[in-house]
């Protein structure tokens, strides 16, 4: 299928041609159209499944790690360009001044319940009402700046949780009347803030006290993810994060985060990783005032430009005009880094195969080893054809910061020993590895414990049951909390309601959206 900018540029084209068919003058286009398609990274290598999916495999077991090596991005070079651009017109937002400025609250212990009869956890998080229940923006990485900090300090801010989400959400799919481009209407690209495909954001969430009351808070504060590219008036422009990308068609999961350092490290499925730099966080809003329409600086050409954060259906540079979906704050992709083997793991399908380029359906942070390591693991459901229930490797983390050879997973390299597969999130610390195992919508999920003996996986006593739809896990080191959240809103599915222990009342809405944390020290006392 098409992507949604040219498909938008078709519509628009289209529309123009309409006009001056009819005798009417179209207005001025605005310059949202990339002067090359392909400015965002190709996409991994793909091999053909059938070649990879009988390998052997044990479950537990070794994999090979030379399948998780990865390249830097072809594209660096112009990418670290294009940002520089970039960054001489838009001002900047240190993360300490982002933070101060979180304009959303979090209610601690909410009445929102997806654990049912499963196990509390010791602290929970509810989310703004609209982002609860939000059709468009689904949660999924987590990480925070125990992973980025040694001394879990940014600054003098601490207590911070980040996590990702994607845009789910197109309206325009089911309203189209044209079949054939599955997209909204150009009218309705106008209109409609839904119908824009927005890719991914990130929300930053601090625990803190209230500087003017001295009372406790958490506050939080969304941040655009977005690539660069030189629109067709040859200005420097962004854009959401698209990709070709399983099982979303329209745009880059982004099913597990990692911030080291500067970096924020964004798991892109079947390509790798997206790479992302606090030191550019554009601020649209200096003054904080959305109606005041701030002055930007000028691109090469010279001319001045203004933002406006008040328009939500428009994103990047239109007739010297910056837009971003209506966020104030955006941070554009910095590099990319590709699987190096072949993409063999089968398109529209959550089946797996052993060998080959894996799929980066999670990422997270080990720092209780030496050197601290990225790991990067697979969500997969064993199907006819395609048993494996997904691997799990890791990298030397600093290796990353370097872009200019490849970087080989190292230290040990697993299938997952889960009998139906469905890891949504692995966090490894002190030698145990914890798995978030999802179990649809009418029951809890699974969190195993396991160890390695003899360079295998082992389980380590029997799964704890957690949240239903938990993703991605965090371990945040100073709290000896075990943090993840849970994906679905309210009403999302039929079987929310229902359940296979008959120990949850039926009736009970369990599908429910709140950050969570579990103690690493009850984790590991459990049986």
């Amino acid at each position: 299928m098409l992507s949604r900018r040219i498909r938008r540029a078709w519509l628009t084209a289209a529309a123009a041609a309409s006009l001056a068919f009819t005798g009417l003058t179209a207005p001025a286009q605005a310059e949202d159209v990339p002067q090359d398609f392909t400015a965002q990274e190709p996409l991994a290598a793909e091999a053909t499944p059938s070649s990879l999916a009988a390998a052997a495999w044990t479950p537990g077991g070794a994999a090979a790690p030379g399948d998780f090596t990865l390249s830097p991005g072809a594209l660096n070079a112009e990418t670290t360009s294009r940002v520089a651009r970039l960054d001489a017109v838009l001002p900047k937002s240190g993360v300490q001044n982002l933070l101060a400025g979180a304009n959303r609250t979090v209610t601690p212990w909410c009445s929102r319940d997806p654990f049912g009869t499963a196990a509390d956890p010791d602290v929970k998080y509810c989310l703004q009402n609209d982002d609860s229940t939000s059709q468009e923006w689904i949660p999924q990485g987590f990480s925070g700046v125990s992973d980025a900090q040694d001394d879990e300090l940014w600054g003098t801010a601490g207590n911070v949780q980040l996590f990702a989400s994607y845009d789910g959400w197109d309206p325009g799919r089911e309203t189209d009347p044209d079949p054939a481009t599955g997209d909204c209407t150009a009218a309705e690209l106008e209109a409609n803030d839904a119908c824009n495909q927005k890719g991914v954001r990130i929300t930053f969430v601090q625990s803190r006290t209230n500087p003017a009351t001295g009372s406790p808070e958490v506050k939080y504060r969304h941040v655009l993810l977005g690539w660069t590219y030189v629109n067709s008036a040859g200005h420097i422009s962004f854009d959401g994060l698209h990709a070709s990308e399983y099982p979303i068609q329209k745009g880059v999961h982004a099913g597990g985060i990692v911030w080291y350092g500067n970096y924020l490290y964004v798991a892109d499925t079947r390509n790798g990783l997206r790479v992302f730099d606090m030191r550019y966080i554009m601020d649209l809003d200096p003054d904080g005032d959305p109606g005041t329409h701030d002055a930007m600086g000028s691109d090469t050409d010279g001319v001045k430009t203004t933002a406006n954060t008040e328009d939500k259906t428009k994103v990047g540079r239109h007739d010297n005009v910056w837009y971003s979906f209506g966020y104030r704050y955006v941070m554009p992709q910095v590099a990319a880094w590709k699987f190096k083997a072949a993409q063999g793991n089968p398109a529209g399908s959550y089946g797996c195969v052993p060998t080959g380029a894996p799929k980066a359906s999670y990422i997270s942070l080990d720092r209780s080893t030496t050197p601290d390591r990225l790991l990067m693991g697979e969500y997969c459901r064993p199907q006819s054809g395609y048993e494996s229930t997904g691997r799990i490797a890791s990298y030397p983390v600093a290796d990353l910061e370097q872009r200019s050879s490849d970087v080989t997973a190292e230290g040990w390299a697993n299938y997952l020993p889960l009998t139906n597969g469905g890891a949504q999130g692995a966090a490894a610390y002190n030698g145990t590895l914890y798995v978030n195992e999802s179990k649809g919508t009418d029951e809890p999920g699974n969190l195993w414990r396991f160890g390695w003996s003899n360079g295998a996986l082992v389980r380590k006593g029997q799964a704890v049951r957690t949240a239903r739809g938990a993703e991605d896990l965090y371990v945040e080191r100073g709290t000896g909390r075990l943090w993840s959240l849970s994906e679905h809103r309210p009403g999302s599915a039929s079987d929310c309601t229902a359940d296979r222990d008959t120990a949850d009342p039926v009736g009970t809405d369990y599908c429910q959206r709140v950050l969570y944390g579990h103690r690493l020290s009850w984790l590991d006392g459990q049986p």
